[in-house]
């Protein structure tokens, strides 16, 4: 099928080297001649395993172009994928000018029937808003062309989203149930029909009832995570092990083990983003979300409980003092540094005077920037942190190590060459990667979340709870 994806950021390229490599003749827009023009060379501009090689292959084959020219993309595609950025707003709600633009341009150059789908994370009501602002541009035209607004929203985890595509757990459509309507969820499911192959993946709603999913899904997912976060303080103050806990209730099936993990708070594209979004529609109705009020007091706070450990053992001043930091994204597999926990780590040691040696196998080259920004008026703070090229050249010489992304390299390290290579044997893992007694008996002193025990002093193997 003839498809065009308006926006070449990270769903909209998911989207169209999967769309593409299932058959489907996939025109690929976006505004930035410089992101097209690296796309058209052969690369890429985020890192997704496996999606470089996906997107090369289908352009190769000749099934996937990208290009900056809304005319041509407008007439290529019988469906029109809206997969276009809706950053926060200054109040936290969701920031929809790249959508509307995108459903404008629609309006302005479409010639027939147009399927136009939000796979966009957007607002209740956001498909009522592409329908009028469409019409209005048809009425502006004098020209009558059907079309139908579906809502199908994107349910992809970062550093796995081309699996996510290709084998979904579910596809959420939202249609409308008017004549119109009922076409474009003919030909949608026909887009779909290959992932419906061996059973019935589609779940079919009304479109603000799929706008809602997206939202709920992902507010769900923060509050389990700020829900373990929670317990595993309470955990570090009781002697309590929280690795043990997570075990014990993730075997209930009616809890599972997913997003039970504690660790240093959620961060991302989605998360944050999608939950200040809900709570602001919200509040436009008058029903404020206590929880998710909490759920994000509670992340916030988070994010400054492994630098609140450091503190507590080196003290309040860090002068002279150096930290390596053992990943930067806020996620392994993805070089996503937005909302990472590390971004407030590094900045907080720094500002303290330590010094700062930091690591990540993919996140380098973000990391560098995203710095380069935070820091932008604290030149000599900035000057204090170094980014290195391996994990082994971080820890050397440094009086600690903290760990901010549960990156596979970093769970099974030597730790006798970790512990030589450190001026003093001291972890603080927002991660919980390793085991307390297996650091014990490495003689390194290890301060992790929530696992209670942790090594007082490594020559004398007494332990204590934090």
């Amino acid at each position: 099928m003839k498809t065009t994806i308006i926006g070449a950021g990270y769903v909209g390229l998911v989207t169209s080297a999967c769309l593409a490599e299932l058959g489907n003749d996939v025109f690929c827009l976006d505004t930035d001649p410089l992101k097209i023009k690296i796309l058209n060379a052969g690369g890429v501009t985020l890192y997704e395993p496996g999606l470089k090689e996906l997107i090369n292959r289908n352009r190769v084959e000749g099934r996937l172009r990208f290009s900056t020219q809304v005319e041509a993309s407008v007439a290529h595609g019988d469906m029109q994928f809206i997969a276009v950025g809706t950053p926060a707003d200054e109040d936290g709600s969701a920031d929809l000018q790249h959508v509307l633009a995108s459903a404008r341009n629609i309006g302005r150059y479409m010639q027939g029937f147009k399927v136009i789908v939000n796979k966009s994370t957007v607002p209740v009501g956001t498909a009522e808003q592409v329908s009028a602002v469409v019409t209005q541009e048809l009425s502006r035209r004098e020209v009558k062309h059907s079309f139908s607004v579906v809502s199908n929203p994107e349910f992809l985890k970062e550093g796995a989203a081309v699996d996510d595509f290709m084998c979904p757990d579910r596809i959420v459509i939202g249609s409308e149930d008017d004549e119109d309507g009922e076409y474009a969820l003919e030909q949608i499911r026909r887009l779909y029909k290959p992932f419906n192959q061996t059973h019935e993946r589609t779940i079919y709603m009304d479109t603000r009832s799929a706008e809602f999913t997206k939202y709920a899904a992902n507010a769900m997912l923060a509050t389990r995570i700020s829900f373990m976060n929670e317990l595993a303080n309470l955990a570090d103050q009781m002697g309590v092990d929280i690795e043990a806990v997570r075990r014990g209730i993730g075997s209930d099936p009616r809890i599972g083990c997913d997003f039970l993990y504690a660790g240093t708070g959620y961060g991302g594209s989605c998360f944050p983003k999608d939950v200040q979004a809900l709570m602001r529609t919200a509040d436009k109705y008058r029903r404020p979300l206590q929880i998710l009020s909490a759920v994000e007091t509670v992340n916030k706070a988070q994010k400054s409980i492994l630098i609140n450990k450091i503190l507590a053992r080196l003290g309040q001043d860090l002068n002279g003092r150096i930290v390596a930091v053992w990943g930067l994204a806020f996620k392994p597999n993805t070089d996503d540094m937005r909302e990472a926990p590390s971004r407030k780590l590094i900045v907080a040691l720094l500002r303290r005077g330590a010094i700062v040696r930091a690591y990540d196998p993919v996140a380098m080259r973000e990391a560098k920037r995203v710095f380069a920004l935070d820091l932008r008026d604290e030149r000599q703070v900035r000057a204090r942190l170094s980014f290195v090229s391996t994990q082994t050249e971080a820890v050397y010489g440094a009086d600690a190590l903290a760990i901010m992304t549960e990156w596979k390299a970093f769970k099974s390290p030597d730790f006798g060459v970790l512990k030589r290579a450190l001026k003093a044997p001291l972890v603080f893992d927002g991660r919980n990667l390793y085991e307390p007694n297996d650091m014990a008996e490495f003689g390194i002193e290890y301060y992790a979340i929530g696992r209670g025990v942790v090594l007082d002093n490594a020559s004398s193997g007494k332990t204590h709870c934090v």
